[in-house]
């Protein structure tokens, strides 16, 4: 556990310091104690669930205990960047200026190294190969399935969600799903959507035990309703009707 979370991140304790503690002593401790994660996974979670949901200064002040954790510059961008697939630069943008500003005071130079690994001409067939690697072989073709007036989307989601961030370094497939889980479940209204990604974490060996716990350390911070839809659709991903 990060001191940095000890020492009040969310500067709540001169003004607050009944529901300073209230809230350290169920997400510091207990919360963060359920599940077997690491703290770099815990963190990965926290910051992604923070994008899902809006947390823009719940975000910024972590991103210090994050670095303590163990997560890189590298892949607190990389969270950033994937989070615009899922959520629009609408939202991600003031997470992505923050995210800066934390970095620049932390003393890390920017920007940093690339992390693509395609190019225009090589883009959608990469991410159709992540997409495959990721929900199995009938995502092939998926690229140019559905009405003609439609079809450029789901072209868009092989070339752009999964062939311009899934194929970046920083992050591997099984974290790169990990955090869309946390995108999806503190964005709610996504539980179609939520269902295929927890269905694709579990296929790349992420398994419900694990779900459950990002769902747990992250619940002080999107609440309790999204969490709940949440663990329904893991209960229901996981075990479906026969």
């Amino acid at each position: 556990m990060s001191h940095r979370e000890f020492s009040d991140p969310f500067s709540l304790g001169e003004r607050d310091p009944e529901f300073a503690a209230l809230f350290a002593n169920f997400a510091f401790d207990e919360a963060a104690r359920q599940g077997e994660l690491d703290g770099a996974t815990r963190m990965l979670a926290v910051l992604a669930a923070l994008l899902g949901c809006g947390g823009h200064d719940c975000f910024a002040a972590l991103v210090p205990t994050a670095l303590d954790a163990g997560l890189t510059p590298v892949q607190l961008k990389e969270v950033a960047y994937q989070a615009t697939a899922y959520l629009g630069l609408g939202r991600t943008l003031p997470f992505l200026r923050a995210l800066n500003e934390a970095l620049l005071k932390e003393g890390v130079p920017l920007p940093l190294p690339g992390q693509s690994t395609t190019a225009a001409e090589t883009r959608r067939e990469a991410g159709t190969a992540a997409q495959v690697a990721i929900f199995g072989e009938g995502m092939a073709d998926f690229w140019r399935s559905g009405p003609e007036e439609s079809r450029h989307i789901n072209r868009w989601l092989a070339a752009n969600c999964f062939g311009d961030y899934y194929t970046r370094t920083g992050l591997d497939l099984r974290q790169r799903e990990l955090i869309t889980f946390c995108f999806l479940a503190a964005q709610g209204g996504c539980e179609p959507q939520l269902k295929s990604h927890i269905a694709a974490n579990l296929r790349l060996g992420t398994g419900r035990h694990t779900l459950i716990a990002a769902l747990s350390t992250t619940l002080p911070y999107i609440g309790y309703p999204r969490s709940l839809n949440a663990l329904r659709c893991i209960q229901e991903a996981a075990d479906p009707p026969k």
